[in-house]
């Protein structure tokens, strides 16, 4: 994926790793506004190219009474205006073939939930608006088998395509990294880690996941160590409270100290 194709990014020359990060869900424009304000300080003075995320609804809910969203077109907008105020790409997720051509118009990269990477409409749908589509592989695929996924957004006319790893199933309610597929899967798109997600620990019994956040810098770690183009991290000034996957959140405040330990480790490995 050449980046320089999504409109707006930042420090297309650089041989660090790009980062897709922000709040699960967009839970209203001044909270989305401070998180991407503070992100792209960091990544500006790192030389790391930045997209910022946030969900415009969560439509995988243990719950039904779990937050959703604050309104599909309120929501959007946010995106928009974050796009629009900082001069960066933004990236959503969508759940529905209507939800591509809805969220299109409003952002640079369309997120297939690893859940839903096997539906074809929907993968389809996606491509089909030119924008970079970010296929998340499902916690019960193999590495392998996600080169037919990326093989349906390039057969429907669409080149940009990557591939985000959010961990692999281990029992009931823990999620594992298998550190052998980045390699594997490498083979055909960029390869994001999505270090926050990898770290969940989904189908507690309260219907609210859990998570480890304290291994977030090891997983990312050795997500440079085995070279991975980009990284994926859910970041909140608050994740106590946060509406969306808190549990395994990055603080805010360890952002800085945690990509600039990232980026000397990408120094390292480019020169060996």
């Amino acid at each position: 994926m050449d980046l320089s194709q999504i409109p707006q990014i930042k420090h297309t020359d650089s041989d660090n790793f790009f980062l897709l990060s922000g709040p699960c869900a967009i839970e209203g424009e001044e909270m989305a506004l401070r998180i991407a304000e503070k992100i792209v300080a960091v990544t500006d003075a790192l030389q790391i190219p930045y997209v910022f995320k946030g969900s415009f609804k969560k439509a995988n809910r243990s719950r039904i009474d779990s937050f959703t969203g604050i309104g599909d077109e309120k929501a959007l907008k946010i995106l928009r205006k974050v796009s629009e105020t900082f001069e960066v790409p933004t990236i959503t997720d969508i759940h529905t073939e209507a939800d591509a051509e809805r969220a299109a118009p409003y952002v640079d990269v369309l997120q297939i939930p690893a859940f839903l990477v096997r539906q074809t409409d929907l993968v389809v749908a996606a491509a089909k608006t030119g924008k970079t589509v970010n296929l998340k592989k499902g916690q019960f695929m193999s590495p392998e088998s996600m080169k037919h996924a990326v093989t349906k957004v390039t057969d429907s006319g669409n080149q940009q395509a990557m591939i985000t790893d959010r961990g692999t199933m281990f029992g009931y309610q823990d999620m594992v990294v298998d550190f052998r597929g980045i390699p594997t899967m490498k083979q055909y798109a960029p390869v994001v880690l999505d270090v926050t997600h990898s770290l969940q620990q989904p189908n507690q019994s309260s219907g609210v996941t859990g998570g480890r956040p304290d291994m977030i810098e090891t997983i990312a770690r050795a997500g440079i160590a085995t070279g991975v183009d980009g990284l994926f991290m859910e970041t909140h000034f608050d994740p106590s409270i946060a509406k969306s996957d808190g549990a395994n959140m990055l603080h805010l405040d360890y952002l800085k100290k945690l990509l600039t330990n990232l980026t000397l480790l990408r120094k390292t490995v480019n020169s060996l």
